[in-house]
């Protein structure tokens, strides 16, 4: 089968093809893929046999992988807002190679789907139980990525993924930590969107709900709050300079690019602290995506004074990978 894979992230685009014949690697051992392209139409000149996108919020009654028909588009539509900065250029990407390749099938694969064994003490919210009742409650994303890089990191380290306490940290345009116990989610810090948890490029992470209503008192509307905390906060918003970390790094100078950095460090040491606590420590800490892959330096100041005799590792994103992997089990089971 060849597999067009196409996972639209805050800040990229990556296409990467598989043909697999032979019986499926194990997660932790990915093939390389057939091509990589810089455009859905190469993409699709290449005649895929079926397409896989990363889709970051999905109904709650969806599959893990669901068939990306007309019906579905809708669908996602109408909760995609809830993930602006994805979902939105993943319908664009499937409305195009749906006119590029009529005919070919599609499918959407949660994102969050690695993070549906959170016990209901980790996903509820302090709030009335009748509005977690209607779903509103903590989901967690980048689960593909969190998914392969626990694995990554087991068959690194020749452990059992299934007997190891693991905490992966993805930092990159979006960022987010997990602490996964015998190769399962038990905790995530992103929770309803993708807003919640450590500070990111141009999202504010957490932030103090009262302070958000203050702004709305003031007169901010939700269109305006929406706008500030998806893409005007975060490293950009601290640093008024830059959202970029290779940029924020190079302006040693820059009193507010630093801070930016030190925010982003304490925050993140705080996030893999609350990691450690519910799992009770780790045995291996996983770094990935393009921060936590090529931010050496960050990665120190994270680790100080807190990763104890865990090992580290630092792990190749392999999202469309799994992409590709998660297809092809849906459509073999």
């Amino acid at each position: 089968m060849r597999l067009l894979t196409v996972n639209a992230g805050s800040t990229s685009l990556k296409l990467e093809m598989y043909a697999l014949d032979a019986p499926l690697p194990p997660i932790a051992q990915p093939p390389d893929p057939l091509a990589r392209y810089a455009t859905i139409q190469a993409g699709c000149a290449d005649r895929p046999d079926a397409v896989a996108h990363r889709i970051v919020r999905v109904p709650d009654e969806w599959e893990a992988v669901t068939l990306l028909d007309d019906r579905a588009r809708t669908q996602l539509g109408v909760v995609g807002g809830d993930a602006p900065l994805h979902d939105a250029p993943a319908l664009r990407a499937a409305a195009a190679i749906a006119q590029s390749v009529p005919g070919i099938p599609q499918y959407a694969v949660a994102d969050g789907a690695f993070h549906r064994t959170l016990s209901p003490a980790a996903y509820t919210y302090a709030i009335p139980r009748e509005l977690t009742r209607r779903g509103l409650r903590r989901r967690g994303f980048h689960g593909l990525s969190h998914e392969y890089a626990a694995h990554r990191a087991a068959y690194e380290a020749q452990r059992d993924v299934v007997h190891a306490r693991i905490v992966t940290l993805h930092l990159g345009g979006g960022s987010s930590l997990c602490a996964v116990r015998d190769g399962a989610s038990i905790d995530t810090t992103m929770g309803f969107t993708p807003l919640e948890g450590i500070p990111m490029a141009t999202r504010s992470g957490s932030v103090d709900p009262g302070l958000l209503l203050h702004l709305l008192q003031e007169g901010t509307t939700a269109g305006e709050l929406a706008e500030m905390l998806e893409r005007r906060s975060g490293l950009l918003g601290i640093s008024g300079r830059s959202s970029d970390v290779r940029e924020l790094l190079a302006a040693s100078g820059d009193a507010d690019a630093q801070l930016a950095l030190e925010v982003l460090v304490w925050r993140t040491k705080a996030a893999l602290g609350a990691m450690l606590a519910v799992l009770g420590g780790a045995d291996l800490l996983a770094f990935t995506g393009g921060i936590g892959e090529n931010a050496a330096g960050l990665r120190e100041r994270i680790l100080d004074g807190i990763a104890g005799d865990a090992g580290v590792h630092v792990i190749a994103a392999r999202e469309n990978w799994m992409l590709a992997r998660a297809v092809i089990l849906a459509r073999t089971a």
